[in-house]
């Protein structure tokens, strides 16, 4: 068995602080866009939300994904079905 190398305290605080900086950077997109696309539409248009939405058409089935029909420039969170 190869012989463990101690951990660099520093190197692994400076590693975990870039990490946070891109995590932070991730989430400030993420609130950004939520504002005006809905998250659960993927790159091609089709809805992955697991409840239902006003703007789902569904075209191939009800096994397929639904298409979204909804506009990125309207606020989609009125859509969604809450119990």
């Amino acid at each position: 068995m190869p012989p463990t190398r101690k951990a660099d305290k520093e190197k692994l605080q400076q590693s975990l602080g870039r990490l946070w900086e891109i995590y932070q950077d991730i989430d400030r997109t993420v609130n950004e866009v939520s504002r005006w696309r809905c998250p659960y539409k993927n790159k091609d248009a089709r809805c992955t939300a697991r409840f239902g939405c006003r703007n789902q058409l569904f075209s191939d089935g009800p096994d397929g994904l639904p298409s979204c029909t909804g506009s990125d420039k309207l606020d989609y969170r009125s859509a969604w079905e809450v119990e």
